[in-house]
């Protein structure tokens, strides 16, 4: 009983002391079943959400699905299309809908909206990272609450987040927010089915071990989402390695949460604060290619976390441009680190193995650099 009591207080404390909030809502949270907006869930998250941004000076950042889910019914579609071009047409109609909702809603309490859309190109590159987050801590600054999504009007697979959990834990290391909330139609994560008897919540996740044996459910009872419990999981373990604690819970209960009350999962940060971008770069970046290394470039780039020369590199494959994310891989296959590329796929085989000084004496100054700088690489298996 007394361990449980100090689990709620590290809870509520934790909680308490946030002072820039992330909130995901899942389309499930706000639509109907037949795909339309549901204005009294949209109204319901807006109370909480206004509440909670006049309680000891509080901001908060909605990270929200639903713009293709809004856009079905308007274009007589019973469900969600499987097509990248139709959700794109769905997303467009419906992103409209979705922020007028939204700023309907927070008119309410004066409380002004800004829409921010995303693809993963605009936060792995170091200029545009710098641009978002310069963003979103402007719009927080002038007292207005962002809704952040993903461009789905114009992200390709290559360019796309996936799914909005992963999306919101980026956000909230984007934004350096002390505090997740993820909210969806499920009150917590449980130990097995909860639809099943004899299943029960798990209230607090300290690390991986937590969860071992543990089998989490793929999809969400709705269907007009792209996330189950698997994503929603991912993303707080990303948010919690990245300092950041999470609470994961119903829609519902979601002014419970925000107040620090015994609901839902919560995770507990395993890891400390980053500012830096590489975060992006490990979950959000799809590569366009790849580059093998041999082995003393492995160690170089891994052990000793120095840049990728074209010395080290044996081979490289796929079709990218410079400033695309690349894989480097071992002798073996495996992916050790990702980075962006200094250079176009068809420059890279005349470099093979050979010295900066040597490039710069025979192709110019220019090619006396790095093939992937440290500064924008990360380690995938040290």
């Amino acid at each position: 009983m007394a361990a449980a009591r100090q689990q709620v207080v590290a809870r509520q404390d934790a909680v308490e002391r946030a002072r820039r909030i992330v909130v995901k809502v899942g389309s499930s949270s706000l639509t109907t079943a037949a795909g339309g907006l549901d204005a009294d869930r949209v109204d319901a998250l807006a109370d909480v959400l206004a509440a909670v941004r006049t309680t000891g000076d509080r901001e908060v950042v909605l990270v929200s699905s639903g713009a293709i889910a809004a856009g079905l019914a308007p274009l007589g579609l019973d469900r969600r299309p499987r097509d990248l071009a139709r959700q794109q047409a769905a997303a467009s109609v419906g992103q409209g809908l979705l922020v007028a909702r939204y700023t309907a809603s927070f008119a309410r309490y004066g409380v002004r909206v800004g829409q921010v859309l995303l693809t993963t190109d605009d936060t792995s590159r170091r200029a545009s990272y710098r641009n978002a987050y310069r963003t979103l801590d402007q719009l927080l600054g002038m007292g207005a609450l962002p809704v952040v999504n993903e461009n789905d009007t114009v992200a390709t697979d290559e360019i796309r987040f996936g799914d909005n959990d992963r999306l919101a834990a980026l956000v909230a290391h984007l934004v350096r927010a002390d505090l997740l909330v993820l909210l969806s139609d499920v009150d917590g994560l449980y130990d097995g089915d909860p639809s099943r008897p004899g299943t029960s919540r798990i209230a607090e996740v300290r690390g991986p071990a937590d969860l071992a044996g543990v089998t989490i459910g793929s999809t969400g009872r709705a269907g007009v989402g792209t996330g189950g419990m698997v994503t929603k999981v991912e993303a707080a373990r990303i948010a919690a390695a990245a300092g950041i604690p999470v609470v994961l819970t119903s829609a519902s209960r979601a002014a419970d949460a925000l107040a620090g009350r015994d609901t839902g999962t919560y995770f507990h940060r395993t890891g400390r604060r980053s500012a830096d971008r590489l975060l992006w770069l490990a979950h959000a970046s799809t590569p366009r290619g790849a580059l093998t290394l041999d082995d003393g470039a492995v160690r170089a780039v891994v052990e000793r976390r120095t840049s990728l020369l074209p010395a080290g590199i044996a081979a490289v494959e796929g079709e990218f441009g410079a400033g695309d994310p690349v894989e480097l891989r071992d002798t073996e296959g495996r992916a050790v680190a990702r980075g962006l590329v200094n250079f176009d796929a068809k420059e890279i085989p005349q470099l093979l193995g050979r010295s900066t000084r040597e490039l710069a004496r025979e192709l110019g100054p220019a090619y006396e650099r790095e093939v992937v700088h440290r500064d924008d690489l990360v380690i995938l298996h040290p």
